[in-house]
């Protein structure tokens, strides 16, 4: 079987759903199978050149026996839209899966397989413009009619789905997400490095998000400012890391500072330098941060909204998101109790180790398997 998996989407515009793709691409290359595969690739940087990607090596997959590149135009221009079903034809692809809602709705000669993460333009509207609510709406409503599977990342994602767009659940294929294997433990060394490079505190709670108002963030300033540790002067701070949107964040608190983005390569340290993790977001499609913070071995406190709970299991805390109180009693509690936090760290990495973006290659090729059963060439 000839898979097409479109890879386009893996720059800095889409932080998110650049890291799922690039990592599942990863698994793929790695797989042990007799299916070949195809990565849909910029023209840009198939000539060698990727000025919209600082955060990944996409030609660095290209190495496998197993894998070659199919340079395409961009997805948003009209040239792509028309040029890919041929070029998928000319591939003799017999399945493609876009990770985005954006892929040719018409003329493709393969069953499509498409990605939704969430449905979070629906869901809290006034995050978003009229034009990018009603672009968001009509283009994932042609891709749920044009694809023949849907791929979405937690059971609740796929119940919303099937509420909100009355998508029958037998068409949805639920595969979580993994953990990189970069995110693990990190040495002293690196951790120190982290520390001298950021200018760390002893002592501190971290969330990495990014600023778009599901995430929560002011809640959690609130509850700082109620909890203990945020009353304590520079004795303990709260750090906030990640993309900005709408430039960097700024408080008249002395012991909360924004980092604004961190480079990739320091995310396992700063994980693994912060006393607990904290990640407040009302919603989430999975939620891959307090993930990535269990793995490194921070505790995790997280917020009772989305699919957290599902990803998270037993091995956090989890608040009420809309509750400031009751966030700041967890932060106090967490940085009061260390044998709490030693409970924390070793159920996050024992629940850390259950997902693998090797186990999801895995499932979504059986989801591309399932596509072809009916299809012949």
């Amino acid at each position: 079987m000839n898979v097409a998996f479109d890879l386009r989407f893996v720059n800095d515009h889409f932080p998110g759903i650049g890291r799922y793709a690039f990592s599942l691409a990863s698994a793929f290359a790695a797989l042990d199978t007799t299916h070949r595969f195809i990565f849909v690739i910029a023209q840009d940087a198939a000539g060698g050149r990727s000025p919209l990607n600082t955060r990944y090596d996409v030609r660095s997959l290209l190495y496998s026996p197993r894998v070659r590149a199919l340079a395409a135009p961009p997805p948003f221009s009209v040239a792509g839209q028309i040029a890919l079903p041929a070029l998928l034809r000319l591939a003799r692809v017999d399945v493609y899966h876009s990770p985005y809602y954006v892929f040719p709705y018409v003329g493709l000669p393969c069953p499509a397989v498409v990605t939704l993460y969430d449905i979070i333009p629906r869901l809290f509207p006034r995050e978003s413009s009229l034009r990018a609510r009603l672009f968001f709406d009509l283009s994932v409503r042609l891709a749920f009619r044009s694809a023949r599977r849907i791929v979405t990342s937690s059971y609740r994602s796929r119940d919303d789905i099937v509420r909100v767009y009355r998508i029958p659940a037998s068409r949805i294929d639920v595969v979580h997400g993994g953990v990189d294997e970069r995110f693990r433990p990190a040495e002293p060394e690196s951790v120190r490095a982290v520390r001298a490079r950021y200018q760390l505190p002893e002592t501190f709670a971290l969330c990495v998000t990014s600023d778009k108002p599901h995430k929560n963030v002011e809640t959690l300033v609130k509850a700082w400012r109620l909890s203990a540790a945020g009353r304590q002067g520079n004795d303990s701070w709260l750090i906030l890391a990640g993309h900005r949107g709408r430039g960097a964040l700024t408080f008249d608190h002395p012991c909360i500072r924004d980092l604004g983005p961190i480079a990739e390569a320091d995310l396992p340290a700063l994980y693994g330098s912060a006393t607990l993790f904290v990640y407040p977001s009302r919603y989430e499609g999975f939620g891959l941060p307090p993930l990535e913070a269990m793995a490194c071995g921070a505790p995790v406190i997280c917020s009772r909204a989305g699919s957290l709970p599902e990803v998270v299991g037993d091995a956090a805390l989890l608040v009420d998101p809309d509750d400031p109180y009751a966030l700041a009693a967890a932060i106090d509690q967490a940085f009061a109790d260390p044998m709490l936090r030693v409970t924390l760290r070793a159920a996050g990495l024992e629940r850390a180790a259950s997902f693998s973006w090797q186990r999801a290659a895995q499932e979504i090729l059986a989801v591309y398997e399932c596509c072809t059963l009916h299809v012949t060439r």
